[in-house]
């Protein structure tokens, strides 16, 4: 039996997962497939440290990756002027985050916005976004998820109802 994703607000909840200067090629491929799955929305914000082009990255996405809806920005501003994120509509993921993800507002549109796996969200946007910082505890065992794992988290706590 098939398992089809259902959550009561489908026709209202719009969910953007946007990734700033992603690193790892496999990571954003298979952040593109979840992304698909649950309906979401996919912003890539440059510089990329890959080709769109990597083998690695279209493995991970599987024969997926030309439905993933995908925007490509050349900077984080360019993606604030044209999407015009309402402050609510704003969550930045960070291990050191104030708030823990299951405080994440749920607005009918949300963005839900990752840095890179080797540097995280650079200061200027973190520095604008303070009141919308969260993270998703984990123990002292490790330093941090796997940012493929961390959206998945996220992208889906996002859509319960």
């Amino acid at each position: 039996m098939a398992y089809i994703l259902k959550h009561n607000q489908s026709a209202q909840c719009e969910r953007h997962v946007v990734l700033v200067a992603p690193d790892i090629p496999g990571n954003t491929g298979s952040i593109g497939r979840t992304c698909l799955g649950a309906g979401a929305y996919l912003h890539l914000i440059k510089p990329l440290g890959f080709s769109l082009e990597n083998r690695d990255m279209k493995r991970a996405g599987l024969d997926y990756w030309h439905r993933v809806k995908l925007t490509i920005w050349e900077d984080f501003e360019s993606f604030e002027k044209k999407m015009d994120p309402q402050k609510d509509e704003m969550v930045l993921f960070t291990k050191n985050g104030a708030k823990p993800l299951w405080d994440m507002p749920s607005p009918a549109r949300l963005f839900l916005v990752f840095g890179s796996e080797t540097r995280g969200l650079p200061p200027t946007i973190l520095s604008r976004y303070k009141h919308a910082t969260y993270q998703i505890p984990i123990t002292d065992a490790i330093r941090s998820l796997n940012l493929s794992t961390a959206v998945g988290i996220a992208l889906y706590e996002s859509l319960r109802p």
